[in-house]
């Protein structure tokens, strides 16, 4: 498999590297914006939500992805630390959006500060495993979402299950969840033009990360 990117022939080359979707290039740092947007939505849909479930005073359904109280680290430092010590693509931050989409539709369960962040790893590890040419280990993204590792093979198993194993990701709805993370955003990202198409990546190498402990509060 490959890494789903866009086509750097087909897509306006500003709303690329804009979403940190492509290499800016040898001597270019720091997250891909695509980070930002996607951290800022997640972060506006658990408080949305759980404003919801305290005004009609609801219970949200637990599952395996629910902790007993919400983790110390921010959903924005969460996605940081995921994608530095991952090595996994940018564009497998989107897909894992649209995965996480797809349980929440095949469910009964809120994102709230009690399960996004196990949402998150588990989405991002299955999207990894799916559309990258590299990939670790669970005991590694387990150590990564701060989850002991019989933990997050029990999450994934669910999330497969939940999803009825519906991975594919149409570049249509690629590009519709693209869409969507740019509009979050209109101040800090001026974009105009569509994103025309997808492509796949012919490879993808994978650079040595670190460890990192624990972090996820159970």
């Amino acid at each position: 498999m490959g890494s789903l990117v866009l086509n750097s022939e087909s897509v306006d080359s500003d709303i690329y590297l804009t979403l940190g979707l492509k290499e800016l290039g040898d001597g270019v740092s720091g997250s891909p914006w695509i980070l930002t947007l996607l951290s800022s939505l997640l972060e506006s849909s658990v408080q949305k939500n759980e404003m919801l479930l305290k005004s009609t005073k609801t219970k949200d359904v637990v599952t395996l992805f629910h902790g007993l109280r919400a983790p110390s680290i921010s959903i924005q430092q969460y996605i940081d630390r995921i994608f530095k010590y991952s090595g996994c693509s940018p564009s497998c931050f989107i897909i894992a959006h649209i995965y996480v989409d797809r349980f929440l539709q095949e469910t009964d369960v809120h994102l709230t500060s009690l399960n996004v962040h196990r949402l998150l790893i588990t989405s991002v590890m299955v999207a990894a495993k799916f559309i990258d040419d590299a990939f670790f280990n669970n005991a590694y993204y387990a150590r990564i979402g701060g989850v002991n590792t019989e933990e997050l093979n029990r999450m994934e198993v669910k999330f497969l299950f939940s999803l009825d194993f519906r991975l594919h990701v149409s570049v249509e709805t690629f590009k519709r969840y693209c869409y969507q993370l740019e509009r979050e955003s209109p101040v800090l990202l001026q974009i105009e033009r569509p994103i025309r198409a997808c492509s796949i990546k012919d490879s993808w190498s994978n650079s040595s990360v670190s460890t990192c402990a624990a972090t996820i509060a159970r």
